[in-house]
């Protein structure tokens, strides 16, 4: 639901997305998706988007229809060319696997897609979209450094706030906004105060006043 969600913001926008990998939950659903959005000022518009997102709903995986709360962690890096940070060799972990996505019989027979793991961090990427290992890896390798300035940068935050958890930092227990479908409906962000009644507006790309609020408060 939040992939479609900023999948369709995106649309609005006229900014390109793609995915890049994605896993699957033991039911249905995904588990987990890397996407990439490039348009002008994506990052600056979206980096408000950085945290834990809360929805509240009957679950479609129910027998007896009960209320389930589930959340899931937004991250949004800028990119960064993987040569402006020096990553050494010895701390990657590269393993190769067939696609599970679509790219025709070449993709899916030989091990074209990648898994990078930056051993000292515990960071793993995977991308498996493009046609070849080498263009995989290329953007598992920007992907990877976008994160391991991402951490660097929270690093510097939490030494300058002497080791204090910056408000709206990535923590599960903090949640930046909650989408709640039942016994009532309301979206609101936590940060802002910002709230509306029609979540369906919201779950199908309509995100600017959040945005535009959290921009004002910072």
């Amino acid at each position: 639901m939040l992939l479609r969600m900023y999948q369709r913001f995106a649309q609005k926008r006229g900014w390109r997305m793609a995915i890049l990998d994605e896993s699957y939950g033991e039911q249905k659903g995904i588990k987990s998706v890397t996407c990439e959005i490039v348009g002008p000022d994506a990052y600056a518009i979206l980096k408000g988007e950085n945290g834990v997102h809360r929805l509240v709903r009957i679950s479609p995986f129910s027998a007896k229809n009960l209320r389930h709360t589930s959340f899931a962690l937004v991250e949004i890096m800028p990119e960064i060319v993987a040569q402006e940070i020096k990553i050494d060799p010895g701390d990657l972990k590269i393993d190769t696997f067939r696609s599970s996505g679509p790219g025709g019989q070449n993709v899916n027979k030989l091990e074209t897609a990648v898994r990078i793991t930056h051993l000292p961090t515990g960071f793993a990427v995977a991308v498996q979209t493009e046609r070849s290992q080498a263009q995989n890896k290329e953007k598992a390798m920007q992907i990877l450094a976008s994160r391991l300035v991402q951490r660097m940068e929270e690093a510097k935050v939490k030494e300058l706030s002497e080791l204090k958890a910056k408000p709206g930092s990535i923590e599960w227990g903090s949640q930046i906004r909650s989408y709640v479908l039942h016994p009532y409906q309301m979206v609101k962000d936590h940060r802002t105060g910002v709230k509306t009644s029609q979540p369906d507006k919201v779950l199908d790309g309509d995100l600017d006043k959040f945005i535009d609020a959290e921009k004002q408060s910072t």
